[in-house]
């Protein structure tokens, strides 16, 4: 009998170069605090498989460091030597053999790391201590709030390139890997964001001033990844499109960058906000109003694809951010963590086919009695 449910949006796929999305749903990358020197653990591969299995179009891996030091804390992913391909390939294996386009998200922590987390201490050769951190100047990221952050160094140029050869080499090892879409984490406050923004970045040399000079670490960073990752594989850059701070990036500012980054390849854009200073901090994933609508202004100001994400969680919401062409992919976050079938459920309330790849491989119609 011919199927009377209706294709949404949402459920419609997308293609970009050679890497097609089932659905325009996706998991945002959440830290899970679960490695153990940046090695990915059957946590893992529960965590992040189960999603696949729950219909999703898209997976991103957690924030994923491209050094040791590049750590948000000392329970944070890593991806910078050939343990962590090892570790990590059976995953992303797992999650293809349901119909999962995968991805990673490389950075580096800048100030914002050698952080302390309750998961991080069970550890085997935890340094107390931490390590040093780095950033565009000297300047803590909150050296007076109620939790201790390290007052960071400021990086000389030839630093900068070192930092720069870590992402090259995260790239290379992610691809080996065996992801589909690799993104480069520039929001937040981490390294890469605290120099473009100029809420933090007040240097004068070549990586300071306005803002092509602050864009400059991030604009040469990506343009080294693109040359390492395939053509027809998809290269991503998250940002923070608004700082929600008064003199820090906003969205004309912001749709300057993204026009940079088109010209160097740079395919979807990931646009989240906030992180870069302590006032900024409880932006992140909860301007649940502006976040999602800025995707869609930047995207008529690129003319690039975008990942809407902030306080996503109704299947309305999400179907109305792509049949509006606000976003074209939708991440969720917290919601996925309460709900991995988010994606099976979101079918049926929008009357879409809720069958999933599951049932295509296997034959069984899932949710059937």
């Amino acid at each position: 009998m011919e199927s009377t449910k209706h294709m949404s949006h949402l459920f419609t796929p997308l293609k970009i170069k050679d890497v097609t999305f089932k659905n325009r749903i996706g998991m945002s990358p959440m830290c899970q605090y679960s490695s153990d020197d940046g090695v990915a653990s059957n946590w893992h591969l529960v965590h992040l498989g189960s999603r696949a299995v729950g219909g999703l179009g898209f997976i991103m891996a957690e924030c994923t460091a491209v050094s040791r030091t590049g750590r948000i804390s000392q329970g944070c992913a890593g991806l910078w030597e050939q343990k962590h391909v090892d570790a990590l390939k059976p995953i992303v294996d797992f999650q293809k053999s349901f119909g999962a386009v995968t991805g990673t998200q490389i950075s580096h922590s800048g100030r914002k790391g050698s952080a302390a987390t309750a998961l991080s201490s069970h550890l085997d050769g935890d340094d107390p201590q931490g390590w040093e951190t780095v950033a565009p100047t000297d300047d803590a990221f909150d050296p007076d709030g109620t939790r201790l952050w390290k007052a960071p160094r400021a990086l000389s140029i030839s630093e900068i390139e070192t930092i720069q050869a870590q992402f090259v080499n995260s790239a290379k090892l992610a691809l080996e890997v065996g992801y589909d879409l690799l993104e480069v984490h520039c929001a937040h406050g981490y390294l890469l964001h605290s120099f473009l923004t100029p809420l933090v970045n007040t240097r004068d040399d070549a990586y300071g001033g306005d803002l092509r000079g602050r864009a400059r670490f991030l604009l040469e960073t990506v343009k080294k990844v693109r040359a390492v990752w395939p053509e027809n594989r998809v290269l991503s850059v998250r940002l923070s499109v608004h700082d929600f701070v008064e003199g820090g990036l906003d969205l004309e500012g912001t749709a300057q960058v993204g026009l940079w980054l088109k010209e160097l390849g740079v395919d979807i854009l990931d646009c989240s906000g906030g992180g870069a200073v302590p006032d900024a901090r409880g932006a992140i994933g909860n301007r649940t109003a502006e976040q999602p609508d800025m995707a869609g202004e930047l995207r008529k100001a690129t003319g690039l694809p975008m990942m809407a994400v902030g306080g996503i969680t109704d299947p309305l919401q999400a179907e109305d951010l792509i049949a509006n062409s606000k976003a074209d992919i939708v991440l969720l976050g917290r919601e996925m963590m309460r709900n991995p079938h988010w994606a099976y459920d979101a079918a049926k309330a929008l009357g879409a086919d809720p069958r999933h790849v599951l049932a295509e491989q296997y034959g069984f119609f899932v949710g059937a009695s």
